[in-house]
């Protein structure tokens, strides 16, 4: 969930729901954690390529860059998802603990959305050119 906060200077800021600002340690974790990513991906890339003897072309590509583009967001909007629904279930539960159980399958709603990608992703990986 996305809030906008007034400030003294009227000026709106954006927060994405924590309201906690990243420190310096938490900065290199994130840095290092990107860069690791990025070199993991481009050297599969690259040894793929190699073990092939030839590109695929210029299709293979985009297909397998869409197929990780739908799982990454929607795994992003799944963990966003169920980041809210479980704090919600936890508040609620608070209260009323007899109402936790019927919040499960909103859950399982949030979950096939990863799922749901997670299939479009392999159909799309199936479609890549031998």
């Amino acid at each position: 969930m996305v809030f906008f906060h007034k400030q003294s200077n009227h000026k709106k800021k954006l927060n994405l729901g924590g309201g906690r600002k990243l420190n310096s340690k938490s900065k290199l974790i994130l840095a290092f954690t990107l860069i690791s990513i990025l070199l993991g991906v481009c050297s599969s890339l690259v040894y793929a390529e190699a073990e092939a003897g030839q590109a695929t072309g210029p299709q293979a590509g985009l297909i397998a860059i869409g197929a990780g583009i739908a799982i990454g967001i929607a795994g992003l909007g799944a963990g966003l998802g169920l980041g809210v629904a479980t704090s919600a279930i936890a508040a609620a539960g608070a209260e009323r603990p007899e109402i936790i159980g019927r919040f499960f399958i909103y859950i399982v709603f949030i979950e096939a959305i990863a799922i749901y990608a997670l299939i479009v992703a392999i159909f799309a990986i199936t479609m890549l050119p031998a």
